[in-house]
């Protein structure tokens, strides 16, 4: 019987094994599920809208093939579409029967957006040489290296973006380059879940069959071996024997009989003890050990056999216990306004815009290049960049302007807008130097094709304390610069700071600064001084007159609101100092020690003076109208901007 159950185990065993193994190889199912996207017409740019992409659960892959360059990039559908406005492009949605439409869009202005409309004539313009040419292949616009992008993917041939995961509306465009068509062979792959919880248990459990199967089939081939093999069927019945009467036997044969009866006791014992010597004697513990060694043997493949099965099956083989969702942990509530708008950026996109800005900038410093300074800089700091570079070209030995830091980024305020312009300010700071101050800034993006660029930047004072903004997720609003919510309005502001420096104490906004801006006020008046006392050591007092004036930049003050109903309002000033002759022998000469002004004017002396403006970039944090707070510096950076020869 024991064999019996044996087999039914080694069947068993192999059924379980069998179904497990078959789980994991015939029986499993393809591991993802793909859509291609069919173009008809050639564009230069694709766009497939994100519910292309989440048209089916799990993280996304995108497979674009096509020879050369190939470029993918994901973002706001309405930032999307708004740098399409001005080009061809198919655009891919998913129709309400599933299937992916695909839909050629045309520029407004283009030849299908106006052919109900009567065409004029054409008229013959003069062009010049190759114009024509330009006009009838205008140059496509190239989607590398744009701002709008939150990511952007490139690759050779074949481009492969794994493991994305487009969330609600975001889209995708696909290009090479902006001029030649965009590749057709587009496909989208979405993963199907592959698990087999039940694989592993079969195994193992099969695993465990078979090695109760092999222990019952040991104790059988045992049990049989004990009983001495199978019996057969006994000898017919003996003849009936008669007693021996010993007597009546030859004394020869007589003796040989009763001689082994005489010793019957000893012969005996001697047996006994041979059985005993042969029953533990160097064969029996032989047959001992190596019916041990056997058992042991048969044992191993069975544990071998269940730890390769066991170590062979993924955790995709074994069913997963306590993976429910995890708990989020409580955050704060913020209530965003009705019909709040979304940011212009994203933490991330602005931290990677600005180190793309910090790398340009350090390679047009190193190279004094000021054209591709203009790529990434406007306003005031341009302007005092094209200053610096004047200035090393004259006087080698000037140094460089810092680089802008991007070691951590503490702070991130998006503008909330769908709009044009757009402004970000950011704080940053250098973490492995503690002797850099943190950097303050504003980047500007004026359309949807162009860069985001740096237009007041200043050293964060290490004195001033930050106020509270809202998170980068949610943005904030530009303030109007005749806003009367402020204390002061954005549009007042420089002018009121003017006043402070100008008139001291005698301003009637000199209450309303902290003890910061009236420090930075007073530091100013005294390099005033510092000019008038130079005069005097000269003898030149009596025939030069010096005059000092502080007036509002052109530049338009950038304000962003803070959680406190106050703003952040970043202007520039620029602080005017004029030197000039009191008579007509008299004429201003510029000494060994002022060889900027020599640099820039390209003179040494001058019959009616000379005016230097020095430009200050202000960061101020303004209260609410009614608060009894001060006006709060954060952050200034001074340049020397012109020195100009009074005609």
């Amino acid at each position: 019987m024991r064999f019996v159950w044996a087999v039914v185990a080694f069947v068993l065993a192999t059924v379980l094994i069998g179904a497990g193994i078959a789980q994991r190889t015939v029986f499993m199912g393809p591991s993802s599920q793909q859509t291609a996207v069919e173009v008809e017409e050639a564009a230069p740019f694709v766009l497939l809208d994100g519910d292309v992409l989440r048209a089916h659960p799990g993280a996304q892959t995108l497979l674009i093939r096509g020879d050369g360059e190939l470029f993918a990039a994901y973002g706001r559908t309405p930032d999307m579409k708004a740098w399409l406005s001005d080009s061809e492009y198919n655009s891919v949605t998913v129709g309400k029967d599933g299937d992916l439409d695909v839909e050629l869009v045309k520029p407004e202005g283009s030849d299908e957006a106006t052919e109900t409309e009567p065409t004029p004539a054409p008229t013959e313009t003069p062009a010049a040489d190759g114009a024509e040419d330009a006009a009838a292949q205008p140059a496509g616009r190239n989607p590398v290296g744009s701002d709008l992008w939150l990511d952007s993917f490139s690759d050779t041939d074949a481009l492969i973006a794994d493991n994305i995961q487009i969330p609600e509306g975001m889209s995708i465009i696909v290009a090479r380059d902006g001029t030649a068509d965009a590749p057709e062979d587009i496909q989208v792959s979405w993963p199907l879940d592959t698990s087999t919880p039940l694989a592993g248990p079969l195994m193992v459990l099969g695993a465990i069959v078979l090695a109760a199967g092999l222990v019952l089939y040991v104790l059988a081939i045992r049990h049989q071996r004990r009983g001495r093999g199978p019996r057969r069927k006994g000898p017919g019945p003996l003849p009936v024997t008669e007693p021996i009467d010993v007597g009546a036997l030859p004394p020869a044969e007589r003796e040989a009989i009763e001689a082994p009866a005489a010793d019957s006791p000893r012969s005996e014992e001697g047996a006994t003890d041979a059985d005993d010597a042969k029953a533990t004697g160097p064969k029996a513990e032989m047959r001992t050990a190596g019916s041990a060694r056997r058992r042991r043997m048969l044992a191993l493949p069975a544990l071998g056999l269940t730890a390769l099965l066991a170590a062979g099956c993924s955790a995709d083989s074994w069913p997963q216990f306590g993976q429910g969702s995890p708990t989020p942990s409580p955050s704060p509530t913020v209530i965003a306004p009705e019909n709040q708008k979304p940011p212009a950026v994203t933490e991330a996109q602005a931290t990677r815009i600005l180190q793309e800005v910090s790398t340009t900038l350090a390679d047009a410093d190193a190279a004094m290049d000021l054209e591709l300074a203009k790529t990434r800089l406007d306003g005031a700091a341009l302007a005092a960049r094209t200053t610096e570079y004047a200035l090393r070209t004259a006087l080698p030995e000037t140094a460089p302007p810092a680089t802008i830091p991007t070691d951590e980024v503490e702070v991130v305020l998006p503008e909330a807008t769908d709009r044009w312009p757009r402004t970000v300010l950011m704080l940053s700071k250098n973490a492995s130097d503690d002797t850099v101050p943190p950097v303050l800034l504003t980047m500007t993006q004026q359309d949807p094709w162009s860069t985001y660029k740096v237009t007041e930047i200043a050293e964060m004072s290490a004195e001033a304390v930050f106020p509270d903004v809202a998170a980068a997720w949610l943005g904030t609003s530009l303030v109007p610069a005749e806003s009367a919510f402020l204390s002061v309005p954005p549009g007042d502001l420089a002018a009121a700071f003017a006043d402070v420096v100008d008139a001291g104490d005698q301003s009637p906004f000199s209450g309303q600064f902290d003890e910061l801006s009236q420090n930075l006020a007073t530091s100013i008046r005294d390099s005033r001084n510092a000019v008038k006392q130079n005069l005097i050591d000269n003898n030149a007092a009596e025939t030069s007159a010096t005059a000092f004036d502080m007036i509002p930049s052109d530049a338009p003050p950038v304000s962003m609101t803070t959680l406190d109903s106050g703003a952040i309002v970043a202007v520039s000033v620029i602080d005017t100092e004029t030197v000039t002759p009191t008579s007509a022998d008299a004429v201003i000469r510029l000494g060994d020690a002022n060889p900027q002004a020599k640099a820039l004017t390209g003179t040494a002396e001058s019959a009616k003076g000379y005016q230097t403006n020095y430009s200050f970039q202000l960061f101020f944090s303004v209260p609410a109208q009614g608060s009894t707070e001060q006006i709060r510096l954060l952050a200034v950076h001074q340049d020397l901007l012109s020195v100009e020869v009074i005609k």
